[in-house]
């Protein structure tokens, strides 16, 4: 279906309209930035490296075409500072960090910096080399990791957040208590102990024991095993953490073992298709999802509001699709950061990664939750989370439950460097 146009008479905004830079009182800048690597003077190029083919293309092209979208419309009002347009370079890593590696070598030479870098086990392997090059990237990742690395631009709540606070939603609000068996399903990489390690935090803050892990390969073909050891633990919850093609496959193995537990899915356990598929009846009575943001064509969040205008406007082809929510998040982000840079006169890498130290808190107007940040060190991510069940009458098949809500425990979580 087409998205309907909520918001006809709004008007497009210019460059970081309404992205919150609370350092941009300051008059003036330092005068025009020269060119650098991937900016001619003229148009800055940003490079995209996601997968935009394979299993994980539902979370990539959707993600992309966020991206896009933001600048589209900056460039439609003249572009970062009202005059320099804004090219993406997009790469398909395939969801293998190899690849990655291999697709940001081939392009770095010709961008500023990546406004999207999918995925933990990718972001993991190009790190080292954005580092090495003084790039600054943001992930489409959510791990705690990126918050203290001067080299990422994250956004949203962090994946331990997430984890944190659906456990504070089961044991407040969701029929769960200390003494319930509570569970994991992961994936055995990075991302997968992510969520595991916001469990375990919430483990220590409401005094619950994880009864059973069970841990997977991406791309494995048979749950049984592991759903078999769920039911045989007695789990009545389990958290999940996975991609969409392997959710899919979890949650359709449980609904055929008939397996009754309530399942609390991580941000990119969903994807919207899931809500008219054979598994949806077994995902309305048992699946809830943790992410943030609000249901499509929410018109009560500003940042909803304008996003389907400029969607509708710009991609009209666009299904909704909440990581496309993502990426546009990102993309104002890194906006942000490039208004900050050319304010500072510098949009050189150097001069990229300087500006992300200043550009204060960005708002994303309910889209996601504030992010403040400055210094590595010294940021502030999102706490809050939203909670979505499963209903195929909504747009992208999700209905929230509770919006944009911060637990204690998410509040008290400490971010440390890595390593």
């Amino acid at each position: 279906m087409r998205w309907v146009v909520l918001a006809a008479t709004a008007l497009l905004v210019a460059a970081c309209g309404g992205a919150g830079n609370d350092n941009d009182s300051a008059g003036g800048t330092a005068g025009a930035p020269g060119s650098a690597t991937g900016f001619d003077g003229t148009t800055i190029k940003l490079g995209v490296l996601s997968p935009l083919s394979g299993p994980v293309a539902v979370i990539g092209q959707p993600l992309t075409a966020g991206n896009k979208v933001w600048f589209d419309q900056v460039n439609a009002a003249g572009g970062i500072a009202g005059k320099y347009k804004v090219e993406l370079v997009q790469e398909d890593t395939q969801y293998k960090p190899d690849v990655a590696v291999q697709q940001y070598n081939k392009v770095k030479g010709n961008v500023v910096a990546f406004t999207q870098l999918l995925g933990t086990p990718s972001t993991l392997a190009v790190l080292p080399q954005l580092k090495a090059d003084k790039v600054l990237a943001a992930p489409a990742s959510l791990d705690a990791l990126w918050v203290r690395e001067e080299n990422l631009l994250p956004v949203g709540a962090p994946y331990q957040i997430q984890a944190i606070n659906a456990m504070d939603h089961y044991l407040t609000e969701g029929g769960g208590t200390p003494q319930s068996k509570i569970c994991t399903m992961i994936q055995d990489d990075v991302y997968g102990e992510a969520g595991q390690q916001g469990i375990d935090f919430a483990a220590q803050r409401y005094g619950f024991t994880v009864a059973n892990t069970q841990r997977y390969k991406a791309g494995t073909e048979n749950f049984a095993g592991q759903i078999g050891q769920l039911a045989g633990a007695g789990c009545q919850l389990v958290f999940l953490t996975a991609t969409p093609t392997d959710a899919a496959k979890i949650w359709g193995t449980a609904a055929q073992a008939r397996f009754g537990a309530k399942w609390y899915g991580q941000s990119p356990s969903y994807t919207g298709a899931f809500a008219k598929s054979a598994i949806a009846p077994y995902l309305r009575q048992n699946v809830t999802i943790v992410s943030e943001g609000t249901e499509w064509g929410d018109a009560s969040v500003p940042g909803m509001r304008d996003m389907v205008a400029r969607a509708t406007q710009f991609a009209p082809q666009q299904q909704p699709d909440y990581y496309f929510a993502f990426g546009y998040n990102q993309a104002r982000a890194m906006g942000a950061v490039l208004e900050k840079a050319v304010q500072l006169g510098n949009l050189s890498r150097e001069g990229i990664l300087e500006a992300s130290k200043q550009v204060g808190t960005v708002t994303f107007d309910g889209l996601a939750g504030d992010y403040a940040y400055g210094a590595a060190a010294d940021r502030n991510p999102p706490r809050s989370s939203t909670l979505f069940s499963i209903d195929p009458a909504k747009p992208f098949g999700l209905a929230k439950l509770k919006y944009n809500f911060s637990s204690e425990a998410a509040r008290a979580y400490e971010f440390k460097a890595a390593g």
